[in-house]
């Protein structure tokens, strides 16, 4: 996919999170002091639901589709690439979005610090 073929996927993708995608950008607009993250943001040639640039963390949000065996070994594919840029990824089912807020938090403050460590030790 060319780069403006992805911004405008990513574009696309802002304007119909679902429910649980906009449960976590709510949250992440709020409740995440400091750190600032970006939805459908393009990471290579893929787009990761949300990243914290600063931190080089990527946030994914699978719904029931993300079980399918072709499903599994693509996001499988898509973390491999995406962690060897340096980044990191962690994932979260709708379900856990949806009624585990306080885990969801964090788990994604830990990650934050845990990278941010990471990286300024390089």
């Amino acid at each position: 996919m060319r780069e403006i073929e992805k911004k405008a996927m990513a574009r696309r993708l802002r304007k119909k999170l679902t429910p649980a995608e906009a449960l976590m950008w709510w949250r992440l607009r709020r409740e995440y002091g400091e750190w600032r993250f970006r939805r459908q943001h393009p990471v290579g040639p893929y787009i990761a639901d949300f990243a914290c640039i600063e931190a080089r963390l990527v946030i994914e949000i699978d719904g029931a589709t993300h079980g399918a065996p072709e499903a599994l070994a693509y996001d499988e594919r898509r973390t491999r690439y995406i962690e060897s840029g340096d980044w990191r990824v962690i994932r979260f089912t709708n379900f856990e979005v949806e009624t585990n807020g306080e885990g969801v938090r964090d788990t994604i403050l830990g990650a934050l610090q845990e990278q941010v460590g990471r990286l300024r030790t390089r």
